[in-house]
């Protein structure tokens, strides 16, 4: 089972996809689009999708830190319903709270500078994510 790791912004969007076991993730890149532009997102990622042989998605669902949905949930909301009606796959929401905020504090622990943080840290947190979810279930 492959799966591809997905952690939504307004204007990013970062890719992960775990090995052809559903054991390890492994960081891919990050989409680039206009502030909330969600078909050309839906694009790029549709075409991982196809090259990976992708079976399912994981993408990160931000909640508030009382486990309340906000605004941009309803944003991930609404690309999950696209992601699944574009390709018949099952996209699977998975709990993102503090993922870009971990990452960001093992990126700065590492030595990297702020430059190499902003570019890296949409991808490290789909990592997170699809390794956090990929553990979840490999128990």
């Amino acid at each position: 089972m492959r799966y591809l790791g997905l952690d939504l912004g307004n204007r990013t969007c970062g890719v992960a996809v775990s090995d052809g076991l559903g054991i390890i993730a492994t960081s891919i890149t990050t989409i680039r689009f206009r502030e909330k532009d969600l078909q050309k997102c839906l694009e790029c990622v549709k075409m991982y999708v196809v090259d990976r042989k992708i079976d399912k998605i994981v993408m990160g669902l931000p909640k508030n830190m009382n486990g309340s949905l906000g605004f941009q949930s309803e944003y991930v909301l609404e690309f999950k319903q696209m992601l699944e009606v574009e390709t018949g796959l099952e996209v699977i929401l998975y709990d993102e709270r503090l993922t870009t905020v971990e990452v960001t504090k093992m990126m700065i622990s590492a030595d990297l500078s702020r430059a190499k943080r902003k570019n890296k840290v949409d991808t490290l947190a789909a990592t997170l994510i699809l390794q956090s979810y990929l553990d979840s279930i490999n128990k």
